[in-house]
């Protein structure tokens, strides 16, 4: 029986259109060509910093951060705030808590997103990104970090995310019971795929309750 949740954030938790047009009006070109350059990645398997490569060829992605945070300092940049949240996040957050769930935020992400993240007050028990632990999903080191921040047992928890190779399959390897959210071009686009039949596939948050009762 599930007794944690935990959530991936981009994509899952967090709507990333607004950073993805950031970076394309930064890097100079079209939201068209940038978000079709993603979608292309995510359709290939390739890593989403490909799209950085195609538009401007050896491209320092960290050093063009850190320029951005010169230029813009006050700028949200290559983050977020509350108004990129999906709006079936707090509903279904908070209805999962009142069903008696546990609630963890652990994703792919940089150190500013937990700060960003607590400011907004979710209901979730623990948030902590990938840079904090020094390990990066797909690795099975992430999910063991998931499994002790949870205190359960991984049969125990469920780990919601957008992507198969990212979230559902480590999770599901991990002995979590995965949960794809069909949202953003990689959930839209891996829920077709043969492997989706190891997960739940759910559209919507907001869904997670009676799934997981059941």
């Amino acid at each position: 029986m599930v007794r944690t949740v935990v959530f991936d954030v981009g994509e899952t938790l967090i709507d990333e259109s607004r950073i993805w047009l950031r970076w394309a009006e930064r890097l100079g070109v079209p939201p068209l060509t940038f978000l079709g350059l993603l979608g292309g990645c995510a359709a290939l398997d390739l890593p989403h910093r490909d799209a950085f490569e195609m538009v401007r060829p050896g491209l320092d992605f960290e050093a063009e951060i850190a320029r951005w945070a010169q230029d813009d300092p006050d700028g949200l940049r290559n983050g977020f705030d509350a108004d990129d949240l999906y709006p079936d996040v707090r509903p279904a957050l908070r209805a999962l808590r009142e069903a008696g769930f546990d609630v963890v935020i652990a994703g792919n992400q940089p150190p500013e997103a937990r700060a960003a993240l607590e400011a907004m007050s979710l209901p979730a028990s623990a948030i902590r990104t990938s840079d904090e632990w020094g390990v990066q999903k797909p690795e099975p080191g992430f999910f063991a970090k998931v499994a002790a921040l949870s205190g359960v047992e991984p049969e125990e928890i469920a780990y919601v995310g957008d992507r198969l190779d990212n979230d559902v399959l480590p999770a599901a390897d991990a002995g979590m019971r995965p949960i794809l959210l069909r949202r953003g071009p990689w959930g839209y686009l891996h829920a077709l795929r043969p492997e989706a039949a190891r997960a739940t596939v759910i559209d919507s948050l907001t869904e997670l309750p009676g799934v997981l009762a059941g």
